[in-house]
C-alpha cells in the first residue's frame, strides 16, 4: 500500500468503523487473562514474550529475522496488512511491537491511542471469542534504522549530533535504584520518565502534540538531531520512539539492550 489507511496513532472512534476491514490487522498485546475476558472484536493476541530475545543479562533483544518471520506469520499479517496495536498497560508493549513490526521491514502500522482503556471506558465494542486466523508466510526484509546496538551507542557518546533519551524513573537514572550490576545511565543522557507523556485522565493516551513537545524539549532533546531511547529493556523507551515518531521526528532509534546490557557491562562507561 501506498498510503496508510490509518495515521501512526489512531483513535477508537476512527478505529471502529474500520475493525471488519481485511486490509487491517488488529493485535491485543494486553495479558491473557484479559484477552480472553475482552477484547477488540477480530483481534488476535500475541504474547509479548515472543517479540523479545533474551541473552542474559541482556533481556530486551531483538529477535533474529527467523523468530520474526514466525511471530508475524503466526499473526496472519502480510506486508499489505496495515497493523493496529493495543495493550492495556499504557502502550508500552504495544509500542515495542510497533517498533519490531518497523525492524522486520513492515511500514503500515498504528497504536490505539489509549489502548484498551481508552476502547473499554468509551463503550466501543468487546468479544470474548478468541480469534484463530490463518497464518502467513511473511519474509523479513531487515530495516535497522530503528535499532541501535550497543556498539552504535558507544561510537555515537561523543557525537554532538546523538542525543540519549533515558525514559527510566529519576531514581533509576541517578542511581538510587538498581536493576543492574551498576547504578546510574549512560553518560550524556538526559532524563524524562515515560509516563509523564500519558494522559492518566484521558484513559491513557498521548498528551497533546503541543504538551508532548515542550515536555521533550525542556529536557534539551532537539528534532535536528538523532535520538537514542532507552530504559531497561526498550519496554518503556519503545512507547517514547512512538511518541516522537508521531511528534515528527526522524532520526529516532531504540537501543534495545537498554540499561540491562549496558548497566551489566563493567567496560562501558557510566555516569
Amino acid at each position: 500500500m501506498s498510503e496508510s489507511i490509518l495515521p501512526l496513532l489512531v483513535e477508537a472512534d476512527d478505529l471502529e468503523p474500520l475493525i471488519q476491514d481485511e486490509r487491517i490487522r488488529i493485535i491485543d498485546l494486553c495479558k491473557l487473562d484479559t484477552y480472553q475476558r475482552f477484547h477488540i472484536p477480530g483481534a488476535t493476541h500475541l504474547d509479548y514474550p515472543r517479540i523479545i530475545s533474551v541473552k542474559r543479562p541482556a533481556m530486551g533483544l531483538a529477535p533474529d529475522d527467523e523468530i520474526l518471520e514466525d511471530v508475524i506469520s503466526s499473526l496472519g499479517i502480510t506486508p499489505e496488512h496495515h497493523v493496529v496495536a493495543y495493550d492495556d498497560e499504557g502502550g508500552g508493549r504495544a509500542s515495542r511491537f510497533l517498533w519490531t513490526l518497523e525492524l522486520a521491514g513492515h511500514e503500515q502500522f498504528s497504536l490505539l491511542n489509549g489502548g484498551l482503556h481508552a476502547w473499554a471506558n468509551e463503550g466501543h465494542p468487546m468479544d470474548n471469542t478468541p480469534v484463530n486466523i490463518s497464518p502467513s508466510s511473511y519474509h523479513v526484509h531487515r530495516n535497522d534504522t530503528p535499532l541501535a546496538s550497543r556498539e552504535y551507542v558507544l561510537q555515537h557518546l561523543e557525537d554532538p549530533d546523538t542525543q540519549l533519551l533515558d525514559v527510566r524513573s529519576a531514581d533509576e537514572f541517578l542511581g538510587r535504584r538498581r536493576f543492574a550490576e551498576r547504578a546510574g545511565h549512560i553518560p550524556g543522557a538526559v532524563n524524562m520518565e515515560w509516563t509523564q507523556a500519558i494522559d492518566q485522565q484521558r484513559n491513557m493516551r498521548f498528551k497533546p502534540d503541543e504538551e508532548l513537545l515542550q515536555l521533550i524539549e525542556s529536557t534539551g532533546i532537539s528534532k535536528g538531531k538523532e535520538v537514542i531511547t532507552y530504559c531497561q529493556t526498550h519496554h518503556r523507551s519503545a512507547h517514547t520512539y512512538i511518541v516522537l515518531k508521531h511528534l515528527g521526528f526522524k532520526r529516532i532509534r531504540g537501543y534495545s539492550g537498554s540499561w540491562s546490557e549496558w548497566g551489566n557491562q563493567p567496560d562501558l562507561p557510566v555516569e
